[in-house]
């Protein structure tokens, strides 16, 4: 029996509720699927669906082994994906990318747990925005990546969403250093300093967003993303800027500080990110690093995301 092959008519079945519609998903005639479904049914000696003459319900059996189904097809085309790489030449080589923000720690911490975790792989790993890392997995230049949400994950697989509280870089001598905690409208006055637009657009419009529903709206934004370039803007322009924990000045800088924004307003909200049907093992590598990296070193938290996204099941990447 091939069995891959039968998952998909249980799993197809499962998902629409209706014989025809799952036959027309999987480009078949319904006979054969009912065929198919029957002799999974009797391989696996269980009943997987309650049928009748107007439906199709998945029986209580059914439910709990679709899960099971679910992953092994999953597995199934991550060998699959593995043999396209070997296959192409490719299977030494990950070409990676992570986004400017992340941190010096981070990155290290990213590369030393790949390196333990697909040993003799070897990891192309770039410097890119969410957006040219779109534009790269669309030109299939690029194997897995780590992006900022909310942005179009089409054709993407995730693991799970890891939120990074943002706080404010500002200037030691000015009044809303003095708190412990800086509300929104007490930046009022001060130029707001992000990243370029055209790197995480839906990104960009949300900040600017969340900044005038906290009663902040900066009278001009400026775009900088290097430490040093907004460190000066921020000392030289009457600027804030906005950012992470890990993304503050030293403790011995005598000019700057960081301060949480009050109530947590603001996120910077990350996945890795890579084509659907290609997670082999080094991508999956590539991700629980990733995902371990930025818990460890940059204070991300789980976050449960406020729209659909499609999510991959994430408990294999929880370290």
């Amino acid at each position: 029996m091939d069995l891959i092959r039968h998952l998909e008519c249980f799993v197809a079945v499962a998902e629409e509720s209706h014989f025809g519609r799952a036959a027309a998903r999987l480009g078949m005639a319904q006979p054969p699927l009912s065929q198919r479904v029957q002799r999974l049914e009797r391989e696996l000696q269980v009943r997987l669906f309650d049928r009748t003459s107007r439906q199709v319900t998945i029986t209580k059996a059914g439910m709990l082994l679709l899960p099971e189904a679910r992953e092994l097809l999953a597995r199934s085309e991550a060998l699959r994906a593995a043999a396209r790489r070997i296959r192409d030449g490719e299977s030494g080589l990950l070409r990676a990318a992570l986004p400017p923000d992340i941190g010096g720690d981070t990155v290290a911490a990213v590369l030393t747990g790949f390196q333990k975790r697909a040993v003799g792989m070897e990891l192309e790993l770039h410097e890119l925005s969410t957006t040219e890392q779109l534009g790269r997995f669309a030109a299939h230049e690029l194997d897995v990546g780590l992006i900022h949400h909310p942005c179009d994950v089409t054709g993407l697989e995730l693991g799970p969403v890891l939120r990074r509280e943002l706080g404010v870089l500002l200037p030691r001598s000015a009044p809303a250093a003095a708190r412990a905690e800086v509300p929104l409208a007490a930046l009022t006055g001060s130029d707001l300093i992000l990243f370029p637009r055209s790197g995480a657009p839906a990104l960009y419009d949300d900040l600017l967003t969340g900044c005038a529903r906290g009663g902040y709206t900066p009278p001009a934004v400026r775009h900088g993303q290097g430490a040093s370039f907004v460190r000066g803007l921020v000392l030289s322009a009457g600027a804030v800027a906005l950012g992470p924990r890990d993304a503050g000045p030293a403790e011995d800088d005598a000019d700057l500080v960081w301060r949480p924004l009050a109530a947590a307003p603001l996120a910077w909200r990350h996945s890795v990110a890579w084509p659907r049907g290609h997670g082999d093992a080094a991508v999956h590598a590539f991700a629980d690093a990733a995902t371990h990296a930025l818990r460890t070193t940059a204070d991300a938290r789980p976050d449960t995301p406020t729209r659909p996204m499609h999510l991959r099941p994430a408990a294999e990447y929880w370290l």
